[in-house]
């Protein structure tokens, strides 16, 4: 398969997980300038060097080719040798303007079963949703609180990956397993009722800084943001399904604009 020179902005980066050929790796999504939807993956993201690593909101050019196996349509395979951070991070300044350039490109579904009738008719695994309500954020007890001893084999494998990292020391602490699960529990317009998994990075994140802040009252200021201030939002969710189960969907990347003023009818 051909090999392109790709500018994509970044959307998406999943919370990394043990990989048993590159230790751990991330699933990130990103926009093409036309719109379209790319995920990249496998991504090493914690054991790239700190020029090449990048930020959602963020544009960057890499060599990408379609991902052998992988037969979703959106997958792509990325070498980070070669990768190029362009430019800083979109800001947020006068509600978004910046960033709803491009979010604006995207399709935006509102109901599921209509981005699920995507993938079943036209392979779709990447998509934006907008939810009409939310109606919960649940937490749950993660089935494996800690690595298993595989998951943990592998991350303890050597961590000089030939080249790309051959040039300096690594030294990368130990990924902590989020001990909890996060969904979201919502409507769509026709009062049809769903719930998915949150796998952002930055749940993931904001479960730890949490947990350091506020110990065994972690959940206070957790579900204040994810539970309350990001609703005030435009809160969208990027959809995407799971490798070995296609037709598992996860909330892979949460999105939340400011709400647009209503224009007046006057």
């Amino acid at each position: 398969m051909s090999t392109r020179r790709a500018r994509l902005l970044i959307l998406c980066k999943t919370y990394p997980s043990p990989s048993s050929q590159y230790v751990e790796t991330s699933c990130v999504a990103a926009m093409e300038a036309t719109g379209q939807l790319v995920r990249l993956y496998p991504v090493p993201f914690r054991l790239m060097h700190d020029e090449a690593q990048f930020k959602k909101w963020q544009w960057i050019e890499a060599d990408i080719e379609k991902a052998r196996k992988d037969r979703r349509p959106e997958s792509h395979q990325i070498r980070v040798d070669n990768l190029q951070v362009s430019g800083e991070v979109l800001p947020t300044a006068n509600d978004w303007a910046a960033r709803r350039v491009w979010l604006d490109r995207l399709h935006l579904h509102t109901a599921f079963a209509d981005l699920d009738h995507a993938r079943v008719r036209h392979g779709a695994t990447l998509g934006l949703l907008k939810p009409a309500e939310i109606v919960s954020l649940e937490i749950e007890p993660a089935r494996n609180a800690d690595w298993t001893d595989d998951e943990r084999a592998k991350l303890l494998q050597a961590q000089n990956q030939g080249s790309l990292f051959a040039e300096a020391e690594q030294d990368i602490k130990m990924l902590k397993r989020v001990p909890f699960d996060f969904y979201y529990r919502y409507l769509d317009p026709s009062g049809a009722e769903w719930r998915h998994k949150i796998s952002d990075w930055e749940a993931g994140a904001l479960y730890w800084n949490v947990v350091r802040s506020h110990r065994e009252d972690w959940q206070i200021p957790f579900r204040e943001k994810l539970g309350r201030q990001l609703l005030n939002n435009d809160l969208m969710f990027l959809m995407g399904t799971l490798h070995r189960f296609p037709e598992q969907w996860l909330i892979v990347s949460l999105i939340y604009p400011p709400k647009r003023l209503q224009q007046s009818l006057l």
